[in-house]
């Protein structure tokens, strides 16, 4: 998706890199050493700037970059020998997460490190193919609350003890969409519809998940708020343009003290510090779940496109 992707540069989680800085079975270190196929003594390579058409990311994860057109939005824990060193792990596990998720992007979205050939799924062309309407937007925003939702009501729930730190962290969503919603309602007479789509899917999915794995709602959490805070606000931007006169909804922006890159960074950092109690064969079961987090968030974007 569009913009800048918290993955494209250092992630602001890992630092997904900040200010300046963008599943059932766990895998063994081995066999998600050789499925990333990358030496361990690779660094991830740094996306530069591009002139070419933005492209959508929702999953690019860290400070801003641009990209062609075409739409998508350090643990130091556990184990130990050098057969158990991950792409990024000396910089925090946030790192690692990033890295393995611009490996999901597409040439055209991450021209450094994507690696996945490109689908003919609509949220995966360029945006100026998308076909936007209101109606498409309003549902997209409210499958996209009842979502996000279920992340705040999860990390506030105590199902793991590791979910308290991502309380309040100011990158929460629901007043913003709230607040869109209702302004889509009174400025446009249009009645928002159920939610009973995509994101009640995800919401459901992440409850279930949220209570039989930490590492594996984590890698979600971590993607969908990073993303949305970086190829997520661009594809906002575009589609507001589109069809919305320009207007900037809520849904992007950060009200919270020191803003979003504060927010990002604090955030990172916890991310890595709950990774440091996690073993190896734990921090690799998160980084296998980044594909199905990739997954049903385009299930989402897929509503606008």
């Amino acid at each position: 998706a569009v913009e800048t992707s918290p993955l494209a540069s250092p992630h602001p989680l890992s630092g997904y890199s900040t200010p300046r800085t963008t599943m059932a079975h766990s895998l063994s270190s081995v066999s998600f050493a050789a499925r990333v196929a990358i030496p361990a003594a690779k660094k991830p390579t740094r996306l530069s700037k591009s002139k070419h058409a933005l492209v959508p990311r929702a999953h690019a994860h860290g400070e801003a970059s641009t990209a062609p057109a075409s739409a998508h939005g350090h643990g130091h824990g556990g184990g130990g020998g050098s057969s158990d060193r991950r792409p990024g792990d000396k910089k925090g596990f946030v790192e690692e997460m990033r890295f393995v998720a611009m490996k999901l992007h597409t040439r055209e979205q991450a021209p450094k490190e994507g690696e996945k050939r490109a689908e003919p799924k609509p949220e995966q062309q360029p945006m100026r193919q998308w076909e936007p309407t209101k109606e498409k937007y309003l549902a997209f925003l409210v499958e996209s609350k009842v979502m996000y939702e279920a992340m705040e009501e999860i990390v506030a729930s105590g199902e793991s003890p590791q979910y308290a730190a991502f309380v309040n962290t100011g990158l929460e969503r629901t007043e913003g969409l709230t607040k869109d919603i209702a302004w889509f309602e009174l400025t446009h007479a249009m009645k928002a519809p159920a939610a009973d789509g995509p994101g009640l899917e995800y919401a459901t999915f992440l409850k279930a998940l949220a209570k039989n794995s930490p590492e594996k709602f984590i890698c979600h959490f971590y993607n969908v708020y990073f993303a949305h805070s970086a190829g997520g606000k661009m594809i906002g931007r575009k589609v507001s343009e589109m069809i919305l006169d320009g207007k900037e909804l809520e849904f992007y922006k950060w009200a919270g003290e020191g803003g979003l890159e504060t927010s990002l960074a604090d955030v990172k950092d916890k991310l890595n510090a709950a990774a440091e109690s996690w073993s190896r064969e734990e921090k690799d079961t998160c980084l296998e779940e980044t594909s199905k987090s990739f997954q049903m968030s385009g299930m989402l974007l897929r509503l606008i496109a």
